[in-house]
């Protein structure tokens, strides 16, 4: 049987879906669409090489840009004609205008390896529980948030007062600025209250880390059960920009000390937010190192040292654990085994 997946018609409905990702690559993916795009690159041996014929026709059109009505009254039709190099060679060595066509030059490149492959050997799925997402949200009144991985709030909001319990996690809030209306996060036993500012709130098994990121808040105790709702609680600290602090969960929160967070620092404290990764012949190791950086407690390991030297053109959300895997899986003929909050990528045998 020939490796090569049968050619779709010209005007077929893969022909019509390759073009459509075409043109989404090259305004550029969401996370989201980056996700759907390599389900579909590899649900078909055929949408590969349809990509690649559509990819480069576009790119033929695109050398009508070195024609100038002023250089003569028609374009020269060599402008069109197909380049010397191979077409893995040019996909490979050609550095194209925007970062998009590096995912998809990466993955066409890898599909073909891929689909040549016998099916024993081909990469697979497990079948596992995906990873938690980051999840971003906004807020009935403009304010963002933020959700680390895992996190749960609930929103209770009234003509007077914004509330948001964080039941458990992290999560980064920019509040929409409102006199009239403040803004309380409540974590365990303490509430942290701004107007109009950004902070990070992180609810661990002993205590509450509250980091400022713009403007001040004011770190409470928690209203009580019996605590009478007309007394103004006296503010445990107060924090601004780039100051943290940590309050330990006890029934009488003691006054916590606040400590300044340099640039560097909060830079760390801050690195599981969401953020574009671009990778340009970039070896495998430096790719997980910084997926790594972005994602603890998930933590990807590489088995073997040739796997490790394998270099890598894309650009993904750095929250992207799951469409990361993906592509590497489909494009390298790589196997990754999941135990908890490690992902091991191995070499498909």
């Amino acid at each position: 049987m020939s490796p090569h997946p049968p050619q779709p018609q010209a005007n077929g409905p893969v022909a019509q879906q390759a073009a459509t990702w075409v043109i989404r690559i090259e305004r550029g993916l969401t996370a989201a669409e980056q996700d759907e795009f390599v389900q579909w690159l590899t649900q078909d041996r055929r949408h590969g090489p349809e990509l690649a014929r559509q990819r480069r026709n576009w790119r033929r059109l695109d050398r009508l840009a070195d024609w100038k009505p002023e250089h003569s009254p028609r374009p020269n039709r060599d402008l069109l004609a197909p380049p010397p190099q191979s077409r893995i060679t040019l996909l490979l060595d050609r550095r194209p205008r925007w970062w998009p066509l590096l995912l998809a030059a990466t993955l066409i490149v890898g599909f073909f390896l891929w689909s040549a492959l016998p099916l024993s050997q081909r990469a697979t799925q497990p079948t596992v529980a995906p990873i938690a997402t980051i999840v971003e949200r906004t807020l009935d009144d403009g304010s963002m948030v933020t959700l680390n991985r895992g996190a749960k709030i609930t929103v209770d909001y009234t003509s007077a007062m914004r509330r948001v319990h964080l039941e458990r996690g992290e999560a980064h809030f920019s509040v929409a600025k409102n006199p009239e209306r403040p803004f309380a996060v409540t974590a365990g036993t303490v509430t942290v209250r701004a107007v109009g500012t950004a902070f990070n709130v992180r609810l661990a098994d002993e205590a509450v880390d509250v980091l400022v990121t713009e403007g001040k808040v004011q770190v409470l105790p928690a209203a009580g059960a019996g605590a009478d709702p007309g007394v103004e609680p006296v503010p445990l600290a107060v924090l601004e920009t780039g100051e943290r602090t940590r309050v330990h969960l006890t029934e009488q929160p003691v006054t916590p000390r606040v400590a300044p967070v340099t640039p560097s620092e909060s830079q760390a404290l801050l690195a599981w937010q969401p953020r574009m990764l671009d990778f340009t012949a970039t070896p495998l190791s430096r790719v997980v190192e910084d997926f790594n950086h972005h994602n603890a407690p998930i933590r990807l390991l590489i088995a073997d040292s040739v796997l490790a030297g394998t270099k890598v053109s894309a650009s993904l959300r750095s929250d992207n654990v799951e469409g990361f895997i993906r592509l590497i899986e489909a494009g390298f003929a790589v196997k990754a085994e999941r135990e908890g909050n490690t992902i091991t990528l191995r070499q498909a045998q």
